[in-house]
């Protein structure tokens, strides 16, 4: 059971979010559709939004780099796609854009969520507690929990696809080869669903959670933690 506020967050329905998700397999040219789909909803920008101009620095710089990362991430999307559907055969566009996401994803996605688990999410946190958003019992939960649950899944998928990539081009056999670059693709798409999910949930629910709840004193703390970290 979770504790509800006027214009709170339901923890259960940020978990099981699930908006617009791109459908790879119509890129395939399998066509399949899913019931409900809000229109683009990965590709709105926030930043563009006259309601998010009264953010405060912090959130804008980390929407600012989630904007980065989702055109990585779609980078990285299409190349995947583009890598199934002729066979698992690897090209210079291809392993470039490989290459490219996994030094991205090293590089800046993990500080990036390094950047929100020590600095943000610590106040509010404490603020969902304190003003009763967060599921009952000995230990509470808030939806910081739920966005670390993602930061670890990341890190997982994001290990288990690169390595699955590199095991399978030293693999002779063609059968077992594409088994092993079928599940690579397989656990790639996880991940992007996954990093585009974790994105929405942020920029549409705990950001506007953070702007309503933290004062602008813990903003400046904030702030001054992320330059630290720079």
């Amino acid at each position: 059971m979770i504790h509800h506020k006027q214009n709170g967050i339901d923890l259960q329905k940020l978990n099981t979010l699930d908006p617009l998700r791109r459908n790879v397999e119509k890129e395939l040219g399998k066509e399949e559709h899913t019931p409900m789909e809000p229109p683009s909803a990965y590709e709105l920008s926030l930043m563009d939004k006259k309601e998010y101009e009264g953010f405060e620095k912090p959130l804008h710089i980390l929407m600012k780099e989630h904007g980065i990362a989702l055109e990585k991430i779609e980078e990285f999307e299409k190349a995947l796609v583009q890598f199934k559907k002729f066979g698992y055969k690897l090209d210079a566009h291809i392993n470039q854009a490989f290459k490219d996401f996994f030094n991205f994803f090293d590089d800046k996605l993990m500080p990036h969520n390094q950047k929100e688990e020590k600095t943000l999410f610590p106040l509010l946190h404490k603020r969902l507690i304190e003003i009763g958003e967060h599921s009952v019992g000995e230990n509470p939960k808030t939806a910081i929990d739920v966005m670390e649950d993602d930061h670890i899944k990341f890190i997982q998928l994001g290990a288990l696809t690169f390595n699955l990539l590199g095991v399978a081009t030293r693999i002779n056999d063609s059968a077992s080869r594409i088994f092993v670059f079928d599940t690579a693709y397989e656990n790639g798409r996880e991940l992007i669903e996954l990093l585009k999910l974790h994105i929405y949930r942020e920029d549409y629910t705990l950001f506007p959670l953070a702007h309503q709840h933290l004062t602008q004193e813990e903003f400046n703390t904030i702030e001054n933690e992320m330059n630290k970290l720079d």
